[in-house]
């Protein structure tokens, strides 16, 4: 039976999964491990630390391996992640680490790849609307970052995922009093201006909260504090449906927007109550096909480990080696 390395790098944690192509042809998880990305000093050394920690599938043994990084990827093989203190260059990983089909893909590809899993399949549906199948899906998600992804149909029964950096664009303030924010950001980052990064993602949340409250906290402190009928959730609620609605809107979205990330997963009230639906399908002059695009939230942290795979059972399968 095949079997599958998949890999999902970010700034915080670096994810690793051990499938297995079952006889039905589907994915079978085996094993999974997290390890802390600042604890390797280069792409060679995180794969020392996943065979220290007790993994079972060697890398080499992999009939294929899916690297997902945080950061774009270039010619398919180079990537220089913005969160990440080192670099990641596959291009003679096969006779550097003994890989036999290594392949790098953005985090959020994989993520998107994901969406049309069994995770997707499972995911908990936060606004009504009917899914086109065969329409473009967009996938967006706050954690260290926000990080975008759109997936369409490939015409070959599989999919293609096209990557975004869009959390690096100027985040789109309105009111008088967002604008006071704008300025207070300025002069807490000393930044030139101020990026989706930066307020839909968990320090923004700690950013949102400071600003209304006066409260310096962490993100987890701001996540395991925040309750419903409060500022700072309506505004963190506010922004992520904006989020949601721009992307939405730039990718014309008929197969769904699906929420993945740790601040969603770890605090489905940014994504699930009414301040969020309402900014979603705010609109002088789309809210009708807003409100016909319906809003899927995964929980599930290791989405982007079964989307990693997912792309790789289809590489397999589109290349003849199953």
């Amino acid at each position: 039976m095949k079997k599958i390395l998949s890999a999902d790098i970010g700034g915080t944690n670096s994810r690793f999964a051990g499938f297995q192509v079952n006889a039905d042809g589907e994915l079978a998880l085996m094993e999974s491990i997290w390890l802390r990305t600042e604890d390797a000093f280069s792409f060679g050394h995180l794969l020392e630390n996943l065979k220290a920690g007790g993994f079972h599938l060697k890398p080499e043994d992999a009939d294929i391996a899916v690297f997902a990084i945080a950061g774009p990827v270039e010619n398919g093989t180079k990537c220089s992640p913005p969160f990440i203190s080192w670099d990641v260059d596959i291009s003679s990983a096969k006779d550097e680490f003994g890989l036999k089909w290594p392949v790098l893909i953005n985090d959020f590809v994989a993520q998107a790849y994901a969406c049309r899993s069994v995770i997707g399949e499972g995911a908990e549906q936060v606004k009504p609307g009917r899914v086109i199948r065969d329409a473009a899906a967009a996938v967006i998600g706050a954690g260290t970052a926000l990080g975008k992804a759109v997936i369409l149909p490939d015409g070959k029964g599989g999919y293609i995922a096209i990557p975004s950096e869009g959390g690096h664009a100027n985040f789109a303030f309105e009111s008088n009093r967002e604008n006071e924010f704008r300025q207070y950001l300025l002069r807490e980052l000393g930044d030139t201006y101020i990026t989706w990064n930066k307020i839909v993602s968990g320090s923004g949340l700690s950013h949102i909260h400071h600003f209304l409250t006066g409260e310096r906290t962490s993100p987890e402190e701001v996540i395991s504090r925040i309750l419903p009928d409060t500022e700072t959730l309506d505004w963190a609620s506010r922004f992520y449906g904006r989020a949601c609605r721009n992307f939405a809107l730039e990718t014309l979205a008929y197969g769904g927007v699906y929420i993945v990330g740790g601040v969603a997963a770890r605090t489905p009230l940014v994504v699930t109550g009414e301040m969020f639906r309402e900014e979603f399908v705010r609109s002088d002059t789309m809210s009708d096909v807003l409100s016909n695009i319906p809003v899927f939230l995964i929980k599930e942290q290791d989405s982007g480990l079964w989307g990693s795979a997912s792309l790789g059972l289809q590489k397999l399968r589109q290349s003849g080696k199953l």
